[in-house]
């Protein structure tokens, strides 16, 4: 993977443009080329211990080894799971029915892996969540970093599978699909981040100045993830701004409250937009989002 534009998925052909990143992702054909061979040709069982078990067995192994490594971990302190908020629920619940593991910090970094380093031991976790459709893997491709030493009991209870962690036969394909994202690491090493940042700010000043006065940041300005932009525009409610600004895909908020306009702060939340970049934005994504944005908001 490199900092440029690897190729477009088909799916992301044509408009609208997609600036719902933090959504999800689209899966990179990079991605999708390494799983296709787990959907047919190597269809065996890891735990067996014939021919057609050698390559399903082999493959999670090093798939392990590359997600463990994007985040400064060992491959043998990843447990793959099918969803983050399976991850979640096995580092809460995992910890606590085990009852004797003290005060301890779990991260969910699904928003961060990829997108920033990480580093486990830097950031003193205990456990920490990685998710693969937002860093452009399928989804139901996830994982938990588990310190070692740190007992869990398993929430999925059954067979031996993941140091005993989680039960069910391996699905090999999303493993190695999680694994191929997690090179990733690639992209961060030549200078995604920056480049998306930059485009993110354009788009930034490119609303400022055209709504003066009106635009208003969600949260820091330095310390925040380099592809996220989350505004608020002044007497504008976010998902009516959204439903009429056409030739863009966003969100007003986090997907997995979908429908929920309740806010905190109701000046504020309900003019919310997250606008989220990835690996695909471009320049021309960038204008063509600020044009339909403000003409939305100029024209209610």
């Amino acid at each position: 993977m490199n900092g440029g534009h690897p190729a477009l998925p088909p799916g992301l052909t044509g408009a609208p443009v997609y600036l719902d990143y933090n959504a999800t992702t689209p899966v990179d054909p990079r991605v999708a080329e390494a799983m296709w061979p787990h959907l047919t040709d190597f269809f065996g069982s890891p735990s067996s211990s014939h021919h057609y078990s050698a390559e399903p067995r082999r493959a999670p192994a090093e798939a392990r080894a590359q997600v463990a490594a994007l985040v400064g971990a060992r491959a043998d302190e990843a447990v793959f799971t099918a969803s983050g908020s399976e991850a979640d629920l096995l580092a809460l619940c995992g910890t606590a029915l085990a009852h004797g593991c003290g005060a301890l910090f779990h991260c969910d970094a699904a928003q961060a892996v990829g997108k920033i380093p990480l580093d486990v031991e830097e950031l003193g976790v205990d456990l920490l969540t990685v998710v693969g459709h937002k860093m452009c893997a399928p989804k139901g491709a996830a994982a938990l970093y588990v310190r070692d030493g740190l007992r869990l009991e398993p929430v999925v209870h059954g067979g031996g599978q993941e140091h005993g962690v989680r039960a069910g036969t391996e699905n090999v394909a999303l493993a190695v699909a999680l694994g191929a994202a997690g090179l990733a690491a690639d992209d961060l090493a030549d200078g995604a981040p920056a480049r998306i940042a930059a485009l993110r700010d354009e788009l930034h000043q490119s609303l400022a100045a055209a709504l003066p006065g009106c635009v208003r940041l969600n949260g820091p300005e330095r310390k925040r993830l380099p592809n996220t932009l989350n505004v608020s525009i002044d007497d504008a409610l976010g998902h009516e701004l959204l439903a009429a600004a056409h030739g863009i895909a966003t969100s007003a908020g986090s997907a997995c409250h979908r429908g929920n306009h309740t806010p905190f702060d109701l000046a504020r939340s309900l003019g919310a937009l997250r606008l989220s970049l990835g690996r695909w934005s471009t320049a021309d994504d960038i204008e063509t989002t600020a044009d339909a944005a403000i003409k939305s908001a100029t024209e209610r």
